[in-house]
Formats: structure tokens, C-alpha cells, sequence
């Protein structure tokens, strides 16, 4: 599982992909790493991979204790997402279309809050890609980072 992970005590932000990974290995790496809350940053939380869509997902995490949160208002918009897998050029513009996004009223409290949600435990930003610098999360992190008072810290494995 690639993480960035910020950290402070049991507290703080980490960045996941599902991308290659079985329910059973995902949950499990979650529980590894401490995380009481998933927060998905999908626009839509559906999956063709067996549980990861929304209702299975959120029962999956609930039996090890973890609580499942839907940010829609995070998600990447249909049209921006083929630019995080294209050339840099592309991939910049893409970033740049979705901090542009983060920007708006809706965007910003769900930031906001998810912050100060990092100040009291664990959670996880979930998304598809496992290559965190292709995903649009690796924008809402930086924007999350820049609203906490903690350290960040990377790791390829969380497990």
C-alpha cells in the first residue's frame, strides 16, 4: 500500500490507493497502521473491484472498528481525471484545475473539518491509484497539510 502519511501521535493524515490490493489485505493495512477513519475522496464510491464501493466498503472497514465518510465535495470531476495519468504538462494542468476546486465554499469545509478531525485521530484519504503523485488526493494532502501544525512523513509501505 503507498502512503504519505503526517503524523502526529495517534493523530494525523495518510493518503491511500486500493489500486492491486483485496478487501481482506486493504482493511487489514489500514488496522496496521492505526487508522480510525476512511474518508473517501471519490466523487463516486463505486467500484468494480469487489468491496470498494461505498455500502460493502464502509461494512468491511465498521467490523475492524474503522468509521467510513464519503467527501464527494472532494472528488475529481470525470473531465479532469485523464490529465493525472498523462504527461507532466498535463499532469500539472489537472492539478491545477483541482486546486481551483478546493478553492470553492463546498471544498473548503470539507478541508476545513477533515483538519480538525486530524487533530483527534487517524484517517485515511482513499482513492483508486496507488501512485499517489498520479492521484488527485496528493492535492487535497498538501491542502490539508497546510491547515495542520504537524510533520509530514512519507512511506511506500505501510505494512
Amino acid at each position: 500500500m503507498s502512503v504519505t502519511l503526517a503524523v502526529s501521535h495517534q493523530a494525523g493524515i495518510l493518503g491511500v490507493g486500493y489500486e492491486g490490493r483485496s478487501i481482506d489485505e486493504f482493511v487489514a493495512g489500514l488496522v496496521d497502521v492505526g487508522v480510525t477513519r476512511l474518508v473517501d475522496v471519490r466523487m463516486t464510491p463505486i467500484s468494480r473491484k469487489r468491496g470498494f464501493s461505498k455500502s460493502a466498503l464502509g461494512q468491511a472497514l465498521a467490523a475492524q472498528g474503522i468509521a467510513y465518510e464519503h467527501r464527494r465535495e472532494l472528488g475529481n470531476p470525470k473531465e479532469n481525471r485523464p490529465g493525472f495519468g498523462g504527461t507532466p504538462e498535463e499532469l500539472e494542468s489537472a492539478r491545477a484545475v483541482y486546486a481551483t476546486r478546493l478553492r470553492q465554499g463546498e471544498s473548503l469545509a470539507a478541508l476545513d473539518a477533515l483538519a480538525e478531525t486530524a487533530q483527534r485521530e487517524m484517517i485515511a484519504l482513499l482513492c483508486f491509484e496507488a501512485d499517489e503523485s498520479r492521484c488527485h488526493r496528493q492535492v487535497v494532502m498538501r491542502a490539508l497539510e497546510d491547515r495542520m501544525p504537524i510533520v509530514s512523513a512519507s512511506t511506500r509501505q505501510a505494512r
